[in-house]
């Protein structure tokens, strides 16, 4: 696979802890608002401008993205951004409690994406995409990295590491207690050669983000642009798979489709082995809790063989097995009647919905690997809809590649 050093613009040392934030789509308006409150350097301006307009403003409306080239504009102004002063590739480490995994910060080509050497695991959305092409296209700029996968190679890991070993650019603890430290690479023409040996990278988070690169990528080649585009390439954060965390990504339903609790426990023992569980959350793949009743229940199902690596998840057989047909649950993506709960909330979450009334009943289910990840991607499949949540959350605004000079 290709990647290349960049000239980024980045925030002054002393600037970073201000401006980092995290990614756009994991907080809401009134979320992103209040962690910008007194801030103005929170680049939360630039990836959630809504904050800064009238409530009640559409998501989608162009003010919205106007706003955002101008609060763009205001912190390189301010010098809250400024411009690397040569091209580079950075290293970024994150530190959540025990766990810690080094990536790689670079753009990667468009043509990766579309000849399938960066593969998916899921379908974008047709709204989500149109709005990161649109906030791309205001501020001429890519202000946050895919996150991407590739499986191990321990010439990469012995040469990042070896790049780790001075004093990083930044080293900033989050308020939520997450460590963010990136160098700036000595030698970013051998990370260049050895990820050309790469045969292939996964998109673990951040769908939208690229399928919106790649758009613009084709847009501007058919409008004649320049062969060597800086557009052809967009931001990305690449990790070895053995050192990403996933996290469950949890289920709560409304309401039983109009069944008592009893009868509903009686049709899942239909289909699955029901037993009372000890503990809120799954030991083992091939087990889904369930809390109903103001009690966890085990649901279990004969271990099978499955070609399809899809239809072995766990999710796909909670999904086929018992929301689709049990609870009338067909599409899961569009059904009102569904919510998905990260696992970083824990099952606390999910008994509190159970018990306010906000949910009947709540699953939990054991995290999906990033071996099955990429099992789907190589076969060109989709996972369900939220099958993963990686944590610890990568920090937009830190570095960023420009599209065009400022």
């Amino acid at each position: 696979m290709r990647i290349k050093a960049f000239q980024a613009l980045r925030p002054p040392a002393d600037r970073a802890a201000r401006v980092a934030s995290p990614p756009y789509d994991v907080v809401d308006t009134a979320e992103a608002r209040r962690q910008a409150e007194g801030n103005p350097d929170c680049f939360f301006h630039v990836s959630r401008p809504e904050i800064d307009l009238p409530d009640g403003t559409g998501l989608y409306d162009e003010i919205v993205y106007r706003t955002a080239a101008a609060n763009f504009a205001a912190f390189r102004d301010r010098g809250t951004l400024l411009p690397d002063p040569e091209p580079g590739l950075y290293l970024y480490r994150l530190t959540w409690g025990a766990h810690a995994q080094t990536g790689l910060i670079a753009v990667c080509h468009a043509d990766d994406y579309a000849h399938n050497v960066i593969r998916k695991h899921e379908k974008t959305r047709q709204a989500p995409e149109d709005d990161r092409t649109r906030h791309l296209v205001a501020v001429e700029a890519h202000t946050g990295p895919v996150l991407l996968a590739y499986r191990d190679q321990p010439e990469v890991d012995r040469l990042v590491s070896g790049e780790c070993r001075v004093p990083p650019l930044y080293d900033v603890t989050a308020a939520d207690g997450i460590r963010h430290e990136i160098w700036k690479a000595r030698d970013p023409a051998a990370l260049e050669r050895l990820f050309a040996a790469v045969p292939a990278a996964y998109i673990a988070d951040g769908h939208h983000r690229a399928a919106a690169a790649a758009r613009i990528a084709r847009e501007r080649r058919a409008a004649g642009g320049p062969a060597a585009e800086e557009s052809d390439w967009f931001l990305a954060v690449l990790f070895p798979a053995s050192r990403l965390k996933i996290l469950p990504y949890n289920r709560c339903v409304r309401d039983l489709n109009g069944l008592a609790p009893a009868d509903f426990l009686r049709l899942v023992g239909e289909t699955f082995e029901v037993t009372p569980a000890a503990h809120p959350a799954p030991e083992h793949p091939g087990r889904v809790h369930l809390f109903l009743g103001n009690q966890w229940h085990r649901l279990s199902w004969p271990s099978a063989a499955m070609e399809d690596p899809v239809a072995s998840l766990d999710a796909s057989v909670l999904q086929d097995r018992l929301l689709g047909p049990v609870l009338g649950i067909d599409d899961p993506r569009k059904n009102p009647r569904i919510e998905f709960v990260g696992g970083i909330h824990g099952t606390k979450e999910l008994e509190a919905r159970v018990r306010s009334g906000r949910a009947a009943a709540a699953f939990s289910l054991y995290p999906t690997t990033v071996e099955q990840l990429m099992a789907v991607a190589d076969r060109g499949l989709t996972m369900p809809p939220k099958s993963t949540w990686f944590e610890p959350k990568l920090r937009d605004g830190l570095v960023i590649h420009p599209l065009k000079s400022f």
